[in-house]
């Protein structure tokens, strides 16, 4: 563990680390200690230090610590899809690699030899192959160039991504190097309470029940640690395990050791974007959320003003994409690690309110456009307009999984401005859209009911099963071509607008409204007239989205 930590941790950019101290990794380490001057290294192991985002710093120190290394990759990962069901030499998930690490005594130079096997291939066909080439002299290695961040798999990688203004960076946000050089001061996570059953709820009332029954059995819990016995017990043998009661998590038994007492308030219950146009009722605390992240000085108190671009996050395996929203998004929105970017930030107590675009990135907005009307929300609805954009989106999409997005100049400033104000106005307020109009069909002889208990969509996706006494049928192919994450606007809220009994705690979410019995149905006619509209604005974008010369 120390030597991971003072090698490839240390050298590692990346915010999660904890892949880094997997036991094969650990192997790896050890042995290139071991052979000491010269030797060689090999392992069968997971594939996914060859190209993980974590992986960054061990990938470059093992290029310092062998001359040849030489990576047959077999593939396998069924996280990245497989094209073939039998694609993995062995019976399980992650990918394989056979690895031969070579140091010898006196070389300065290191080769990296790399050979993917084809992922068409199954099993048998990747054995036959292992058998007919034996050994290293007999395999067609590709020689990798890695780049100036350790990355050894390139392809599909664009160099002028890195010429384009940065949304942000991990040093800015630090206030470290050029902070300024960037287009938004600070970002951060959504919110990951890590007990979502518990801290979420569409029913406000059932939230504050659920909330203040935990706040009360973690406080017992708390006390009775105080007054234990036996000072050295084990914290996770010690309490109380009882999942109808609370729900534990390794960062609050670290606080109820520290001896922190919760205080439950109705104030802390917030209005929050659990999935895209899925508004749900959060219990946002500090200590009862796994981490709040910035959000405490982005929406500081639930009159704040404030809207936020949310992306996916680096290493999203579920496809780029974006979503404005004027509340507390979920970390896992509709994507993987949502990173959120802030028109505004305040302080905690909600004053002292300031724009979060940089000065800088309006001078060079202004600058490039020769234009000193744009304003920085100008800057933010291009940003929202150009994110949109099907070009950008595909040939970016091997940079977007490896870093935040970068920004180009576009052609026509104001297309992508103007289309981004209408498209963020949509998403934030689709509520005030008017419905698309389907057609309502009722069951004969069932009585009239706007309760849902679980949605179904049609195989042909024409029509919904809302009930038993309704199906909204005439719903427009076009709906479904806006899509968030790996589903589209409206499936993200057939999925979520459901009756939902957690297994392990009994807690039930019921998205149903007393006070509004048609919310649901009128709901799903405006998501399909915002993904209409929204589809219609991405095909109108121009065709060219950068400038192929920067002045």
């Amino acid at each position: 563990d120390k030597r991971v930590r003072e090698t490839y941790a240390k050298a590692s950019n990346a915010t999660n680390k904890n892949s880094l101290y997997d036991p094969y990794v650990k192997a790896i380490r050890w042995a290139a200690d071991r052979i000491g001057e010269e030797g060689v290294v090999a392992f069968v192991t997971n594939n996914s230090f060859i190209d993980g985002m974590s992986f960054d710093g061990m990938r470059k120190h093992l290029a310092e610590d062998f001359d040849t290394i030489y990576i047959l990759d077999l593939g396998g990962n069924a996280r990245k899809g497989l094209a073939v069901s039998d694609a993995n030499v062995f019976d399980i998930r992650v990918g394989v690699s056979i690895n031969l690490f070579v140091k010898t005594k006196g070389s300065t130079d290191t080769r990296l030899c790399y050979y993917r096997t084809d992922d068409l291939w199954d099993k048998k066909r990747k054995f036959n192959f292992l058998q007919e080439r034996t050994h290293v002299g007999k395999i067609e290695w590709q020689t990798i160039q890695p780049d100036r961040r350790y990355t050894w798999i390139t392809e599909g990688l664009h160099a002028e991504f890195e010429t384009f203004l940065p949304m942000g960076t991990k040093e800015a946000k630090a206030g470290k190097g050029e902070a300024g050089d960037v287009i938004f001061h600070t970002f951060s996570n959504g919110v990951k309470t890590n007990r979502d059953a518990w801290a979420y709820n569409f029913n406000r009332n059932a939230l504050s029940e659920n909330m203040s029954q935990m706040v009360k059995t973690y406080n017992a819990e708390v006390d009775r640690w105080k007054r234990r016995e036996n000072q050295e017990a084990n914290v996770d043998d010690f309490v109380i395990s009882d999942n109808y009661k609370i729900s534990w998590s390794g960062d609050l038994k670290r606080e109820l050791i520290k001896g922190k007492i919760g205080y439950f308030t109705e104030d802390k219950i917030r209005q929050s974007l659990y999935r895209p146009f899925t508004k749900s009722n959060l219990y946002f605390d500090r200590l009862l959320n796994n981490s709040v992240y910035l959000f405490p000085s982005i929406f500081p108190t639930a009159e704040t003003e404030n809207r936020v671009i949310c992306v996916a996050g680096i290493g999203d395996r579920k496809g780029f994409g974006c979503l404005t929203t004027n509340m507390i998004p979920s970390i896992d929105l509709a994507f993987e690690k949502t990173q959120c970017f802030p028109f505004y930030t305040y302080a905690e107590d909600g004053s002292k309110r300031h724009e979060n675009i940089t000065d800088w990135a309006l001078a060079q907005f202004r600058m490039q456009y020769q234009d000193d009307s744009i304003s920085k929300w100008d800057i933010f609805h291009y940003i929202y307009g150009l994110l949109h954009h099907p070009q950008y989106r595909e040939r970016y999409q091997a940079n977007l999984k490896r870093d935040l997005p970068h920004i180009p100049f576009a052609l026509d400033f104001w297309a992508f401005a103007k289309a981004g104000a209408r498209l963020a106005d949509m998403h934030v307020g689709y509520e005030q859209m008017p419905a698309y109009p389907l057609t309502m069909v009722e069951t004969p002889e069932k009585p009239l009911n706007w309760r849902v208990e679980k949605m179904r969509l049609s195989k042909d996706k024409r029509s919904v099963r809302y009930n038993e006494f309704l199906t909204l049928a005439g719903i427009p192919a076009q709906a479904f071509a806006y899509r968030l994450g790996n589903r589209s606007a409206l499936e993200w809220v057939l999925d979520q607008y459901r009756v939902k009994v957690d297994k392990r705690s009994g807690i039930v979410n019921d998205p149903n409204r007393e006070d509004d019995p048609q919310y649901i149905v009128q709901l799903i006619g405006k998501v399909i007239a915002v993904s209409l509209e929204t589809a219609e604005i991405v095909e109108s974008l121009p065709e060219q989205y950068t400038r192929h010369e920067l002045h």
